[in-house]
């Protein structure tokens, strides 16, 4: 066991840690960082890493932003707080909402904001259901998500979310919320299969659940447009227009999970676009802000705020809302971060960047543990298995896609371990070529180490 700094034993015996082995913890305390700058951060020792996952998703023009910085200073001297309870208002969030209608890419009537894509995912469920009773529909409540799918952790969007750890002893999911199939043509699709017969076949699935529960109890069917906690799933590319006729004919909205996917991830402004998605509204949050400040929204359509309005006329108020839905101070500093996004062509620069990083990626399915490459935009996977031909993975116990996220972090580079033995990657947008490189020749010298330690402990048997 390793000896504990005073910093880390503080650590042990007062921080409750998300998504972390807890028994484990206590043994190898935290990494504890002190200070960031551009694309890396810094540990309490001083080390420098490549923070090649953008922090969780979100900080898309990287650490140390002097604008973001100073549109947060000065919004706290000018108002550091007040709510929009009671038809109070502010103008940074009128004017943040008027710019999120502005660049949406479907039609949208109105803008909620809450702190969080948990908050976001965990409100597109109330809403719906609030306005399928103002419409006079109260059997249509049911909402269909997928598996591998994530939305978030509060009970409602972990309902969503269709990982076991986030099920398993905590009683998820709820009623009127279930999960169809994943589209991951490389785990699901069968043998002999196309890629587009496998979107077929996920559209079928979708409708014969549609059918089995009964359209008129149907609500909603939520997606990512790549799904990142599950493993960085890229849809085949005919999935989304498959699975829009579906809802369309039964009359099930489409809700965009944007949360990781939203302002210039997959090489356009939102993944919506990328994969040709129709949403009746959509949830963002993470890059809204470059993560500088919590904050999340859900941009609602016509329709939808219309069966609001003649609730709240009904019952006399609209009963929902979060002391830190639209904080002046994450509302000034979101709309910064959305100026700059579109004065220095963030969806551009992510463009640009594309070529280098998917070729990058791509070269890693050649190494002898990595079943299959994928990604769209900057953002990627390697999926990591035993056996390339029988796609057979390690068993879980060994650890093996944890080791890799390991041996990079020794090396400078901080990555995650995701669902399916999943490495992922997701650096700021800001990356340059260089560091782009560094972060791929960090993973194959850990992909390498972890090939050394796989065949000295004979994990293949």
């Amino acid at each position: 066991m390793p000896q504990l700094s005073n910093l880390a034993m503080r650590d042990i015996e007062t921080v409750l840690h998300p998504y972390t082995n807890l028994a484990t913890h206590r043994e190898t305390g935290p990494l504890s960082l002190e200070r960031a700058e551009g694309v890396r951060v810094y540990d309490s020792s001083g080390k420098s890493y490549i923070e090649g996952m953008a922090g969780l998703w979100c900080t898309s023009l990287g650490y140390g932003n002097e604008e973001l910085i100073e549109a947060a200073s000065d919004q706290m001297r000018k108002l550091s707080f007040t709510h929009i309870f009671g038809g109070k208002s502010h103008d940074p969030a009128i004017a943040l909402a008027e710019k999120l209608k502005e660049i949406s890419p479907v039609p949208v009537s109105k803008v909620f904001f809450v702190g969080s894509g948990s908050e976001a995912n965990d409100t597109q469920v109330k809403f719906v259901w609030y306005m399928n009773n103002a419409l006079g529909r109260p059997a249509k409540k049911k909402i269909i998500s997928r598996k591998r799918g994530y939305h978030g952790v509060t009970i409602a969007s972990a309902s969503l979310t269709g990982l076991p750890a986030n099920h398993t002893d905590f009683d998820l999911p709820i009623a009127n919320i279930m999960h169809t199939s994943c589209p991951h043509y490389y785990r699901e699709g069968h043998e002999g299969e196309s890629e587009d017969e496998f979107a077929t076949r996920m559209a079928s699935e979708l409708e014969e659940m549609i059918t089995r529960e009964g359209p008129d109890t149907v609500a909603a069917f939520i997606a990512e447009p790549v799904m990142g906690a599950g493993g960085v799933i890229v849809p085949p590319e005919t999935y989304f227009a498959k699975i829009q006729a579906v809802l369309d004919k039964y009359d099930v909205m489409m809700i965009a999970d944007e949360v990781i996917c939203g302002f210039g991830r997959t090489g356009e402004m939102f993944g919506t676009q990328t994969f040709g998605m129709k949403p009746d509204t959509i949830s963002v949050a993470k890059a809204l802000s470059s993560a500088y400040q919590p904050i999340g929204a859900v941009m609602i359509s016509d329709e939808m705020y219309e069966a609001m309005v003649e609730a709240s006329r009904k019952i006399g108020i609209f009963g929902h809302g979060f002391t830190y839905s639209a904080h002046p101070v994450a509302s000034a500093v979101a709309l910064k971060t959305l100026e700059i996004y579109e004065r220095d062509n963030i969806v551009g620069i992510a463009r640009a960047r594309t070529p280098q990083f998917q070729n990058r990626l791509n070269k890693l399915a050649d190494h002898p543990l990595v079943g299959q490459a994928r990604g769209v935009g900057l953002i990627g996977a390697i999926e990591i298995v035993s056996d390339k031909e029988s796609r057979k993975q390690f068993d879980p116990k060994a650890g093996v896609a944890a080791r890799i996220v390991k041996f990079c972090e020794e090396d400078g580079l901080i990555l995650r371990n995701l669902y399916g033995d999943c490495v992922a990657l997701c650096p700021p947008i800001i990356i340059d070529e260089a560091d782009t490189d560094e972060m791929f020749d960090i993973l194959e010298r850990a992909l390498d180490k972890a090939q050394a330690v796989v065949e000295h402990e004979g994990l293949r048997t």
